[in-house]
């Protein structure tokens, strides 16, 4: 498939209108945005917030992503996470289990891998709850306030490399 980045469009897909919070218009993240028209997208299009129309999700930036990867099909929006070149993978909390589907699963599982080694991390977002995956098991890290920092590590074990992730909190938070 050959996809020109920058070429695709959103369509029918709402998804990242319903996961994630919009402050100029007062709503919060895992709420419909009230501008959305089902099935057409963005009501208020021409006139949307700065943090909407800045907003793409990796299904638009990203060629190599299938059909299966669009929001609206996979229950879920892969973003980078602000501030650093971590994977964000935002699942709808109707469909809570959708990343663990193949063939999200082994790419997440794959990815986790690649970006551990950079220093990266592939983080789940359900509602409140963050999941860190790694190459051996997913990490349930609870809530992820803002200003916090996932830190990753790796150790040698016995039959090879144990990653760790933690929430470091910042400093308002201690």
């Amino acid at each position: 498939m050959n996809i020109v980045p920058g070429s695709r469009t959103c369509g029918t897909c709402t998804l990242c209108c319903k996961l994630f919070p919009v402050p100029e218009l007062n709503k919060p993240a895992g709420k419909w945005c009230p501008h959305i028209v089902q099935g057409r997208g963005c009501g208020i299009h021409a006139t949307r917030p700065g943090v909407c129309r800045a907003f793409f999700c990796q299904w638009i930036e990203n060629p190599d992503l299938g059909p299966e990867w669009k929001p609206e099909r996979s229950k879920f929006v892969l973003s980078i996470y602000p501030g650093s070149n971590s994977l964000a993978v935002t699942v709808d909390p109707g469909t809570p289990q959708a990343w663990k589907q193949e063939p999200y699963y082994r790419n997440l599982k794959r990815w986790a891998a690649a970006a551990l080694a950079q220093g990266d991390q592939v983080v789940v977002f359900v509602g409140d709850e963050v999941t860190a995956v790694l190459p051996d098991r997913d990490e349930p890290l609870g809530t992820l306030p803002p200003g916090d920092q996932l830190i990753s590590g790796k150790r040698q074990g016995p039959t090879g490399p144990i990653y760790n992730v933690r929430i470091q909190r910042s400093a308002a938070q201690s």
